[in-house]
């Protein structure tokens, strides 16, 4: 038994029978009260009416009732307009701090023995099944699960719009610039992610600008701030890219990253920040403003076009400096790009809408992520073998924000899909 699934059951008002204090006195519940997420008593404002007479005020819950001492709520002014105390189990009596008795109920004969079952199967899942519910999910009403899917998108996108709101404060309202350090930030992958965010901030827009009619500058410019140019080299081509460093360097008064802190480790090739880095390069010779281009884009054809940027000539045939491979074009994968726009680009277009009253953006990142087909990766995959196959990015992003913040938590008495399962007898 948990205190979480006391509280569940009275909030939800899922209690079997009459209700009767310990006293014997019958109890009516007219409102359960607002859930309170911080300190003081688990619920405000709730009504009741206690032998007939109507009291207004908060609901303390626990699994004995010797926690509200244990709690030290005895010594705290904020349980003093407790006017009922929900238990599992009542082993002694509880007094406010004026010397009144605190009128207790004890639900333990009140939870339907189904209730606890089905909350017991949600918290103690048969092995091998991430997905608490997975073996339940034929008995959600799909117009239900729609519902919840919609409702977990807007929290996922909501979720990432914190990232947003993170980097724009530190571009201090630049929304251009806010694009370029976030861009920069998912083209590092999982692996070096915060590292190209380094990268981008130590590269200011500024001087980029004034070289960006010249490729190479623009790479060899982001090469030496990732700190990768800082010795002898056999080949011609980073050699090349050193002195014209050097001169930058000088020019704009830049310093290196140390380059120690990239990582190569079990990245396929195709992933490696060398690549990476010169891709990023040419996209952003390619596209200036690239946060304008984000807010005229109508569909995701038009957003993927801005990313259709390849390496340059000297990484065709190359994945580290000095180490010829045979030729290749290694232009970014369509994967890729949609990760791109799905994780920055789109959280970027959200949050500029909310901020600006601007439902015509927010709309529009709904109506992306809907063009967008369904990521794949281990997560969905697990979606999938329970029966849910995602159509799109939108569904895809839905389920990710279910397994991440409830399944895998066992947040499962948060999950509008667990509630009804709780309350509904097999």
């Amino acid at each position: 038994m948990t205190e979480a699934f006391l509280q569940y059951v009275w909030h939800h008002s899922l209690l079997e029978g009459p209700l009767t204090t310990v006293d014997g006195l019958p109890v009516v519940v007219e409102r359960p009260g607002e859930l309170n997420h911080d300190a003081g008593p688990d619920f405000f404002d709730a009504r009741l009416i206690i032998n007939g007479i109507r009291w207004a005020g908060n609901v303390e819950v626990h699994i004995k009732a010797s926690d509200w001492n244990a709690h030290h709520h005895s010594q705290d002014k904020a349980y003093n307009n407790v006017i009922l105390h929900i238990v599992y189990i009542h082993d002694t009596d509880i007094k406010l701090q004026n010397g009144k008795m605190v009128p207790t109920v004890v639900i333990a004969d009140a939870i339907p023995e189904f209730v606890w079952e089905n909350y017991d199967s949600l918290m103690n899942p048969e092995e091998n099944q991430p997905i608490p519910c997975s073996n339940r999910l034929k008995e959600i009403p799909d117009f239900l699960f729609q519902m919840s899917q919609d409702r977990l998108l807007i929290e996922r996108i909501e979720r990432k719009s914190g990232d947003v709101q993170r980097i724009l404060k530190d571009s201090k309202g630049s929304w251009e610039q806010a694009c370029y350090w976030l861009t920069a930030h998912y083209f590092g992958g999982k692996t070096n992610a915060f590292l190209f965010e380094l990268l981008a901030k130590k590269t200011p827009m500024s001087i980029l600008s004034k070289i960006k009619d010249n490729p190479f500058r623009i790479e060899s410019l982001f090469f030496g701030q990732a700190g990768l140019l800082e010795k002898e080299f056999a080949d011609d081509y980073p050699n090349a890219m050193c002195r014209e460093y050097n001169y930058l360097q000088a020019a704009y008064g830049v310093s290196p990253m140390e380059s120690h802190l990239w990582k190569f480790f079990r990245l396929r090739p195709a992933s490696f920040p060398t690549l990476r880095i010169s891709q990023f390069a040419n996209l952003i010779c390619k596209s200036s403003n690239l946060f304008s281009k984000l807010l005229e884009a109508d569909d995701i054809k038009t957003l993927r076009a801005l990313f259709d940027v390849k390496t340059s000539d000297y990484w065709l045939t190359h994945y580290n400096f000095d180490k010829e491979t045979p030729a290749r074009q290694k232009s970014m994968g369509k994967n890729f790009i949609d990760t791109i726009i799905i994780n920055a680009w789109i959280p970027l277009l959200f949050e500029y809408g909310a901020l600006h009253d601007d439902e015509r953006c927010k709309e529009q990142a709904f109506n992306l992520l809907q063009q967008l087909p369904s990521e794949k990766n281990r997560i969905t995959k697990l979606w999938s073998d329970a029966g849910v196959e995602p159509k799109n990015a939108a569904e895809s992003q839905a389920v990710i924000q279910r397994y991440n913040e409830y399944c895998s938590q066992k947040k499962c008495l948060d999950c509008q899909l667990a509630f009804r399962l709780i309350k509904t007898k097999k």
